[in-house]
């Protein structure tokens, strides 16, 4: 086994390079009770901390502990995933996020601030699997269908997503029934939602998608790196249903093939080029940064303007909707164009949002809805884009770790997002806070992006 060999994903199976639908079927189903569970924290973490903490300026602190829990979450869940395998990665994370939900609801109910602010930072440790999800899909693909694959994953939130802020109502009711405050019914729900997916991963991920990806690694060898487009048509195909054994243990491996290695565009080996990491990452943590900033100010800035709890998480429900609906659309769009266009589109429609954000009278429902659902869909360009730079771009022997690393970094800017957004809106106000957001991502996202590669397919 060489250095640069892949650490075996422990498994007893014969893994197929063509798995069938089984593992992308579980998933889905994980992505969409996921879904519902991450709904909570979007939308009433803010409004919950503004109730026990008494201040607008520390409503953007929710957002901030549990984007930087996801911090550790990526990196964990990412480790995890390397070492052993993507189903007992993302299992781990959703039974983190179902802990944490459970300890949100009981620090709301005693009072103990300590207490909820540390469940909020493992929820949102937990929470970060969601996103973590979309490689597994991307690793069950071959390499001309990975954005269509990483779409799928990310639509599937879609399901839960949207149907959680519009439950605000109800699970308030059922909390209140039960002697707890209202806003913690959401996380009654995430904590079964999350332990839901956990159950079904564990139970059903089979085979493993980090093994499909390897077993396809060495059945085809090595293939080149592109910009997360159609290049990679004519470079990698799965010669019929060829098997790939899978280690069993640390001794015990398959290829000596260093699968890092690639060709590069002029025909040279070469190793994958780093280059394509970076700016993926660029591209997905600068979205991140803005979406999250916007985002977690909206429901305090309704409220203050007097709108009612339910039109808030309505208008979340509808961000959500957009930041996940386009997945199939936006993977499409990356399969047939590139990845650099695409991203090219994530920035201008994030300007065209903040922008409307800002100006738009704040005291209507149409014009906060409008400007969220233009602000989701600008993010999931330029995640899904960014996405698949970064899976290009990764070698397989690190793959796993090296997306957790990415949304790391992901989640740190959350986290920034998330702590600034309510200091700027305490001291200058929302619509500073969301077309100065929208200016930051049209000026970072294109000019990173289309230095980072030519966004053309091969010929």
């Amino acid at each position: 086994m060489t250095a640069a060999d892949p650490a075996p994903v422990r498994t007893r199976d014969t893994v197929s390079a063509a798995p069938g639908r089984r593992p992308m079927t579980v998933l889905v189903v994980s992505q969409a009770l996921g879904g519902a569970g991450m709904a909570a924290g979007i939308t009433v973490g803010a409004l919950l901390a503004e109730d026990l903490l008494g201040s607008t300026g520390l409503a953007g602190l929710p957002a901030a502990l549990y984007t930087g829990g996801a911090a550790v979450g990526a990196m964990t869940v990412g480790r995890v995933s390397q070492h052993r395998g993507r189903r007992p990665g993302l299992a781990l994370g959703h039974g983190a996020a179902a802990l944490g939900s459970v300890g949100v609801v009981a620090g709301a109910a005693a009072g103990w601030t300590a207490l909820l602010l540390t469940a909020l930072f493992v929820y949102g440790a937990g929470s970060v699997t969601g996103l973590l999800a979309r490689y597994a899909g991307a690793d069950l693909a071959p390499p001309e269908r990975r954005g269509r694959a990483t779409g799928t994953v990310l639509l599937a939130t879609t399901l839960g997503a949207v149907a959680g802020p519009n439950l605000v109502g109800p699970t308030g009711a059922v909390a209140a029934a039960y002697g707890l405050p209202r806003l913690t019914g959401p996380f009654l729900l995430a904590a079964v939602a999350y332990t839901a997916a956990c159950l079904v991963l564990l139970l059903w991920l089979r085979p493993d998608p980090m093994a499909v990806a390897r077993a396809r690694a060495a059945a085809t060898g090595p293939a080149p790196p592109s910009d997360g487009g159609p290049a990679a048509k004519k470079a990698a195909t799965v010669p019929g249903p060829g098997q790939a054994r899978v280690a069993t243990g640390p001794e015990e491996t398959d290829t000596e093939t260093d699968t890092g290695a690639s060709r590069t565009p002029s025909g040279r080996p070469g190793r994958r080029r780093p280059s394509g990491v970076v700016t993926g990452a660029t591209v997905t943590i600068s979205a991140q940064l803005v979406m999250i900033a916007v985002m977690t100010m909206t429901p305090v800035h309704m409220a203050a303007h007097g709108h009612s709890t339910q039109a808030a998480g309505t208008v979340i429900a509808l961000h959500v909707g957009a930041m996940f609906l386009p997945s199939r659309l936006s993977g499409s769009l990356v399969d047939r164009l590139g990845a650099p266009p695409v991203a090219v589109a994530s920035g201008v429609v994030l300007l065209m949002a903040g922008v409307l954000a800002g100006v738009l009278p704040p005291q209507g429902f149409a014009g906060p809805a409008f400007a969220l659902v233009l602000l989701g869909i600008g993010w999931n360009l330029a995640l899904v884009s960014g996405s698949a730079m970064v899976t290009e771009a990764a070698p397989p022997a690190t793959a796993a770790a090296v997306q957790g690393q990415v949304d790391v970094g992901m989640s740190l800017a959350g986290a920034t997002g998330g702590m600034v957004s309510g200091l700027t809106v305490a001291g200058a106000g929302y619509p500073l806070l969301a077309v100065a957001g929208g200016v930051l991502a049209v000026a970072v996202i294109p000019a990173v992006a289309l230095r980072g590669g030519s966004g053309r397919p091969s010929p």
